[in-house]
């Protein structure tokens, strides 16, 4: 763990995404850019599939930082299952698991906005 220069904890994390192909999926894709995009997580993006391929430096990335946060639309847990395979520790929200509904829910910036706080509510509870 980092200290930052206000004193606060900054932890090294890397935010990935099952991106699949459902509302859902697209949702926890724009969830992980969001995350990134608001400095809870590094803002180089890394690619859950290049760990999936079994590419050594997106493993190795991964392996690196101090979190790792999966978002899975689904109980399919595509994202957490890779990460499992590859031996990579990560910590997982599944968003039908936080009340969306798959095939059901419109992606909007409100849904996005919901989840990435209570996501950051959960972590920083950890």
């Amino acid at each position: 763990m980092t200290i930052c220069n206000c004193g606060e904890k900054s932890i090294l994390r890397n935010v990935y995404a099952c991106s699949g192909c459902a509302d859902v999926g697209e949702i926890a894709d724009q969830v992980s850019r969001q995350l990134r995009k608001e400095g809870f997580a590094q803002s180089s993006m890394s690619c859950i599939a290049g760990i999936a391929a079994h590419m050594k430096p997106f493993i190795d990335a991964a392996k690196k930082v101090e979190e790792v946060i999966v978002i899975d639309g689904c109980q399919v847990i595509c994202g957490k299952k890779v990460m499992e395979h590859a031996e990579i520790n990560a910590v997982s929200y599944i968003l039908t698991d936080m009340g969306l509904k798959k095939g059901k829910t419109e992606v909007t910036s409100e849904v996005i906005n919901d989840i990435c706080n209570k996501i950051k509510e959960k972590q920083n509870r950890l």
